[in-house]
């Protein structure tokens, strides 16, 4: 496991960054309702804080290193 990928636990975010980065993942999933033109943008805007502190706090990636073979995955399904 490269533990430079692994976020320390207590990491804190400024506040106004995690309300924008909040507030884009809850416009992006309305955008990707009316794109496709189906589903309801409800629960994946509600899911919106749990998703940014999975990946700010919890989930272990690599953006250099994508195809990385011990990073988390995400799945996010609702019905």
């Amino acid at each position: 496991m490269d533990t430079q990928t692994v976020p320390p636990l207590d990491k804190q975010l400024p506040r106004e960054f995690e309300s924008k980065a909040t507030n884009t993942i809850r416009m992006l999933a309305a955008d990707g309702v009316q794109a496709a033109n189906s589903g309801h943008p409800g629960m994946p805007m509600g899911m919106a804080v749990a998703a940014l502190t999975l990946w700010t706090r919890v989930m272990r990636y690599s953006p250099a290193n994508p195809q990385w073979m011990d990073r988390d995955r995400f799945v996010l399904s609702a019905g």
